[in-house]
């Protein structure tokens, strides 16, 4: 499994987002390989397919699924929103549901 964690320099939020992959992919007992991608610009945003810092993708499928990319490319921050409740990063249960989406 590979896992890919899409941030940009000064994301205040992209250490916490790998601190709850790390812990989630501990957590469902799974291997990957993490790389961190670093995106310079509004160009390299829109060549990395990216929606905002952090984003993880799980084999190449964003955490929230396919229809996540469906929004506009961005290089600003990203917003995650689960159970009424807005972060700058995502949950280690968002992500464990998109590791066990992927095994499936």
């Amino acid at each position: 499994m590979k896992a890919e964690l899409y941030y940009f320099d000064g994301c205040p939020s992209h250490a916490r987002a790998l601190d709850n992959l790390i812990e989630a992919l501990a957590s469902e007992r799974v291997h990957a390989d993490i790389a961190t991608i670093r995106v310079r610009d509004a160009v390299d945003a829109r060549a990395k397919r990216f929606i905002g810092s952090p984003t993880i993708r799980i084999d190449g499928v964003d955490l929230e699924g396919p229809g996540a990319e469906e929004r506009a490319y961005a290089f600003g921050c990203r917003v995650y929103t689960e159970t009424g409740h807005t972060s700058g990063w995502p949950s280690v249960a968002l992500i464990r549901e998109a590791l066990r989406r992927a095994q499936a």
